[in-house]
């Protein structure tokens, strides 16, 4: 392999990408725009849940409980209604997703040391929130039940009374437990992959699309400097979108990057050369643009969408899909960027990720020459 033949086919790849400026300009804006789209559109947070309250006591005690749901972040007491019909109506409406009902002689019972029933009604069209709304609701009315057993005990014994055990809680990386900080780090590595596929799945098709193949034949170019060559155009574009991407996941996310910057570059260059071979691979196959594109999106965008642990947890999945992520590496990236992201760590941790993706980007690399080698014979 030569050296300068390999950077004629990069220089003359570059000259291509200069000159279609409206790919170039799709190239550098996309990654911005999906990050910004998907940066404040998908969240996994839940909180000011709206809700509805209907009190038939119109006690102390009953507008002390109400009072704990209009304190908290979680809930957003939109107002009352008269009754529960009015409750279930707000619900079948989807003007709130909770409704809170306490019946008459609540005060009655607590006060006489009896238990005292509370309706919650949850809209369960959307499980997720739902069971996460049930969890805020179940641990407010458990520190309430707390705070009342205390101070019942204090009137009777006529002291305060210490709990046995006092739970200290200390959140480690995510303190604010904020899910854009765990989701951005894995949407880089969505984009990086979309990104990279897309831009290389069109340059071998393009030259037999447009007839440049035979010329490209009738020189001593081998398969493996036409691999490089095209590559290494699309690389330094793509280190610009690594840059671009870090840079708003920082200063416009505010996501914390505790680890080290050259690292995070490292990895991001293994990654992308592996998911640029994968395009010229793509390309290499099937030797038309349309088909090179669609295979390109297909098999870029779902595995990393879906299959990678960038929003759905692999642990959860069933062990034939779990099996099938580790065939996609961006699940082994997502890990790196979440653990260089939000834990600061470095190759002494994630040392098996990045052999992975240097594995698959030397094994796509060999395949891509091996089929370049039989496209051209």
């Amino acid at each position: 392999m030569t050296w300068r033949r390999t950077w004629a086919v990069a220089r003359k790849e570059a000259l291509h990408i200069r000159r279609d400026v409206r790919s170039l300009i799709l190239a550098l804006l996309l990654p911005l725009i999906l990050l910004v789209l998907f940066g404040y559109a998908l969240t996994l947070d839940v909180d000011r849940i709206p809700a509805f309250v209907y009190d038939a006591d119109q006690s102390v005690e009953s507008r002390a409980l109400i009072a704990r749901f209009q304190g908290s972040n979680y809930f957003s007491l939109l107002g009352a209604v008269e009754n529960e019909k009015a409750l279930e109506a707000k619900i079948d409406r989807d003007e709130c997703l909770l409704g809170i009902a306490i019946p008459r002689g609540y005060a009655t019972r607590l006060l006489s040391g009896r238990e005292a029933s509370v309706q919650l009604l949850i809209d369960g069209s959307d499980s997720n929130t739902a069971s996460i709304a049930l969890g805020y609701v179940d641990a407010l009315v458990q520190s309430h039940t707390v705070e009342l057993q205390s101070k019942a005990q204090v009137r009777r014994a006529g002291r305060t009374v210490v709990p046995p055990v006092e739970l200290r809680t200390r959140i480690w990386y995510n303190s604010e437990l904020k899910s854009r900080n765990f989701i951005v780090p894995g949407l880089i590595a969505v984009v990086l992959m979309i990104i990279a596929a897309l831009l290389t799945s069109l340059t071998i098709a393009r030259e037999w699309e447009n007839g440049t193949m035979e010329q490209l034949l009738s020189t001593p170019l081998r398969p493996a400097e036409m691999a490089l060559g095209k590559l290494m155009a699309f690389f330094a574009l793509g280190l610009v979108d690594v840059a671009v991407s870090v840079m708003v996941g920082v200063f416009v996310f505010g996501v914390p990057l505790r680890g080290s910057v050259l690292f995070l570059f490292f990895t991001s260059c293994i990654f992308m050369f592996g998911a640029l071979c994968w395009g010229i691979l793509l390309s290499a196959v099937t030797r038309s643009q349309l088909l090179a594109y669609q295979a390109g999106l297909v098999t870029s965008f779902l595995p990393a969408f879906l299959l990678s642990g960038f929003t759905f947890a692999i642990e959860n999945m069933p062990p034939a899909v779990q099996a099938i992520t580790y065939l996609f590496p961006s699940r082994y990236f997502v890990g790196i960027l979440k653990g260089v992201f939000l834990k600061g760590v470095g190759m002494e941790v994630v040392g098996i990720e990045v052999l992975f993706l240097a594995v698959y980007g030397a094994l796509v690399f060999f395949l891509t020459v091996r089929v370049l080698k039989r496209k051209l014979a």
